[in-house]
């Protein structure tokens, strides 16, 4: 009996230990070495027991790590939603049970259906990316931190996400993490289920996972000149972010209103010394409705024409269709040569419970529990805002964590991409890293530079190799001008999108089906 309640008590410790260390991995923490590791314990944990047994063990592990991940939804949905903490925290815990369930599912299928040290190494990685993928996209999807996006610092290493997404970032760490695993087995003398670690084994797992490394690590070194290369022959612009670091308290209070708009222009024309052709300023800049409030449009318009470049900014707006009024979460391309708008792009991706809500015809009381829901409704994706003789794919707040969005736009011809979003809402949490950091593999995807202007920071730019050459402090006024590609190749990925992460679902569905038929047998 005591002997049991150790076993359990170390696997218990093992779950507990990858969440912990899985969180470590991303900002702003940000120790990205910990990712090669991070799912020893837990897969270590599995490696004998039931599939259920792995469930509930993944489920643990999964808590913990999104627990301490996503706690910034208390903070956010307390000051901004109005909510009591005990229901805040209860959201909370439900939101991380169900991102848990992916791990959860990783643990169980790689326990039923990897019997063998053979089938580990080539079932393991794919595995996690299948489940990967299907959170990404089930429901409205929500691919917060996926796991290759803790290597963002780690520029060659992530080039191969031209080709294969995060996703390739993702399946490489995993399988880093079984040849680990297969060393501390074959040092401890234990088995994968009833597989023996023998020396040949643990070889074998090292060459393979030193060979995939090497390859990887050395298409990125070559990709990094190729691209630096071509980047050095692409039409270059100045382009100008703009951080205002309005508080969200103030942001929508009308007392305020002239003097949001004061400092953007003020901030905007004090940086037109930096000589910028376009500038941008962040999600809803602009706390009116652009175009129908005719006194502080006209304002605008004015302090646009007096610095002589091409603003991007954005506010909300509304159509009217029929009877009934369309809201949207819009960006507006404006000329100063014209004085006028010249390009509108309408949030596409929207926020559940932020900006509209779910299933309102059926659920209406989900509505009333946040104070400050919005009821938008969403644009057409792809749209690629017409500047000059370019495009610009825009990518308003949490569309920057959905490489589909980027993808569209760079395949309906925008050189440059560029995010505008409002995280004020997280507050001094870790937050406002942890969404920037995935703006980078959207750059090496596409090989396509990202600007980007949050009202309270992170703005910056990263460059089409994935470096990040410039960022801002959270919750200071900044402004920042830097000299950008407007790159024009077409990568496999942007061609191609997310083939690899499909094949890998299609894979472990292959497995599980085959596993079936054995059993059966």
């Amino acid at each position: 009996m005591n002997n049991r309640r150790q076993i359990s008590v170390f696997k218990i410790g093992g779950a507990i230990l990858t969440g912990l260390l899985l969180t470590a991995s991303f900002p702003d923490m940000g120790r990205s070495y910990i990712a090669w590791f991070a799912l020893v314990p837990l897969m270590g944990a599995i490696r004998e027991g039931s599939p259920l047994a792995a469930f509930r063990l993944g489920l643990l592990g999964g808590m913990v790590h999104y627990l301490s991940l996503i706690y910034w939804i208390i903070p956010c949905l307390r000051n901004y939603g109005m909510l009591p903490l005990y229901l805040s925290v209860a959201i909370l815990l439900l939101f991380s049970a169900y991102l848990s369930l992916f791990i959860a599912g990783f643990a169980a299928i790689l326990n039923w259906t990897c019997r063998s040290v053979k089938m580990l190494l080539f079932a393991a990685p794919v595995i996690w990316v299948a489940c990967e993928y299907i959170r990404a996209n089930l429901f409205t999807g929500f691919p917060w931190e996926l796991f290759g996006y803790s290597q963002f610092r780690i520029t060659p290493l992530i080039q191969f996400a031209d080709i294969l997404g995060v996703y390739g970032v993702s399946w490489l760490l995993v399988l880093g993490n079984c040849s680990i695993l297969c060393l501390v087995l074959a040092l401890r003398k234990s088995n994968w289920h009833k597989s023996p670690l023998t020396r040949n084994k643990v070889l074998t797992a090292w060459a393979c996972f030193i060979l995939v490394l090497a390859s990887f690590w050395g298409y990125g070194v070559r990709r990094l000149e190729t691209i630096e290369a071509q980047a050095a022959k692409a039409p270059l612009k100045r382009v100008a972010v703009i951080q205002g670091n309005i508080p969200q308290e103030k942001k929508w209070d009308t007392a305020f209103q002239l003097a949001t708009v004061d400092r953007y222009l003020d901030m905007s024309r004090r940086e037109a010394a930096a000589d910028p052709e376009l500038i941008v300023w962040p999600e809803t800049a602009m706390p009116f409705y652009f175009g129908h409030n005719a006194p502080l449009t006209n304002r605008v318009f004015r302090g646009i024409a007096a610095t002589g470049a091409d603003y991007i900014v954005s506010s909300p707006s509304f159509i009217r269709q029929g009877d009934t009024v369309a809201y949207r979460n819009r960006a507006f391309m404006v000329s100063s040569r014209e004085g006028r708008i010249t390009g509108i792009y309408d949030k596409a991706h929207l926020v559940p419970f932020g900006e509209y809500v779910p299933l309102k015809a059926w659920l209406p009381f989900l509505g009333k529990l946040v104070a400050q829901v919005g009821d938008f409704t969403p644009g057409e994706q792809g749209i690629a805002l017409e500047w000059e003789n370019h495009r610009i794919g825009m990518l308003i707040c949490y569309e920057l964590i959905f490489p589909y969005l980027s993808r569209e736009s760079t395949r309906n011809g925008a050189n440059l991409l560029v995010s505008i979003t409002n995280d004020a809402w997280y507050g001094k949490t870790s937050a406002p890293y942890q969404h920037f950091s995935m703006g980078v593999f959207r750059a090496v995807e596409n090989r396509r530079t990202l600007a980007r202007s949050a009202n309270t920071g992170i703005s910056g730019f990263i460059e089409p190799t994935g470096k990040i050459s410039a960022t801002t402090p959270i919750f200071e006024e900044a402004a920042l001008t830097g000299t950008v590609p407007l790159m024009q190749i077409s990568t496999l990925y942007t061609r191609f999108g997310d083939w690899f992460s499909l094949a890998c679902v299609i894979l472990s569905f292959a497995m599980m089906i085959f596993r079936i038929f054995r059993q059966k047998n």
